[in-house]
């Protein structure tokens, strides 16, 4: 008996202390898959910190509103995509020696890119449907901009003065052709009616015909 009272609990073992960074990350983390689940409204700071294993207090100490973390988690991340997506793929189609082919591989990274981020793209299309304030300032994803000026210019330096369509009208178009068969490809597609890759191909293929729209009423 007298053993067993000098015997003494082990003192449990000191959480360590995390850094700020990690913090942060745990806290981005955590609100990125929050947000790409259940959107912008349907995520809560509470359900960000309890995944993160942080404090609501400790979000708010990083980011001063919910608005602010979506932007961080989600908005951010997908221009710095962008960016380094037209980074990769700065072509000028209108000097090609093959224009329709560079088209068509250019279209073809721009798919799979979305493929890739799907998930962050429909938390902003979601995001920007039933939360407007949540997302001002989409015109300023930097990379997209970027998309939508060259694609213009290309279409301005080939169709001149006699455009059909106005290019800055053209390039969004195409862009929203491309972004919606992409995003709601198993609505539009159901399995058994072509392949991936034939998918892939006709999109393309439409896409650059619209672009061509110009060239073809010169023929």
């Amino acid at each position: 008996m007298a053993k067993q009272q000098q015997k003494k609990t082990a003192p449990a073992p000191k959480r360590r202390r995390r850094s700020t960074e990690e913090v942060i990350d745990r806290i981005i983390e955590a609100a990125e898959t929050e947000f790409e689940k259940f959107g912008y409204d349907g995520a809560t700071t509470a359900a960000i910190a309890r995944r993160a294993e942080v404090t609501e207090a400790q979000i708010f100490r990083y980011y001063g509103s919910k608005q602010e973390l979506f932007r961080a988690a989600i908005f951010n991340p997908l221009n710095r995509h962008f960016s380094e997506f037209m980074a990769r793929n700065i072509v000028d189609l209108g000097e090609a020696s093959s224009r329709r082919e560079m088209a068509r591989r250019y279209i073809g990274e721009l798919q799979d890119f979305m493929e890739q981020h799907s998930r962050m793209l429909m938390s902003l299309i979601v995001a920007s449907a039933y939360s407007p304030d949540s997302t001002d300032g989409v015109s300023d994803i930097e990379g997209l901009r970027a998309y939508f000026d060259r694609g213009a210019a290309t279409s301005r330096r080939r169709a001149g003065k006699d455009a059909r369509m106005d290019p800055k009208l053209l390039v969004r178009v195409s862009f929203a052709a491309v972004l919606a068969s992409v995003m709601f490809k198993d609505w539009l597609f159901p399995r058994g009616l072509a392949s991936a890759k034939a998918i892939k191909d006709a999109i393309a293929d439409f896409v650059i015909d619209g672009i061509n729209v110009d060239d073809d009423a010169d023929d």
